[in-house]
């Protein structure tokens, strides 16, 4: 995580320590990006932490399409 975005870096600290399910966000730079998502696993991995679903208010609010 960027200095500038510790408190991005907090949240994901406090849901990866507390197994929170999710993890909702507007960053989609630095959290809610499939790149980052894929390096957040590994490392949390390594940590033996677990990873919550990184989600956007849109992915999260997305009806279904049929």
């Amino acid at each position: 995580m960027p200095n500038d975005l510790i408190g991005d870096a907090v949240h994901l600290a406090y849901a990866s320590f507390y197994e929170i399910n999710y993890l909702l966000t507007w960053n989609c730079n630095h959290l809610a990006n499939a790149n980052k998502r894929k390096h957040i696993r590994v490392i949390n991995g390594r940590l033996g932490l677990s990873t919550p679903e990184i989600v956007t208010p849109m992915e999260l609010f997305k009806e279904d399409e049929k």
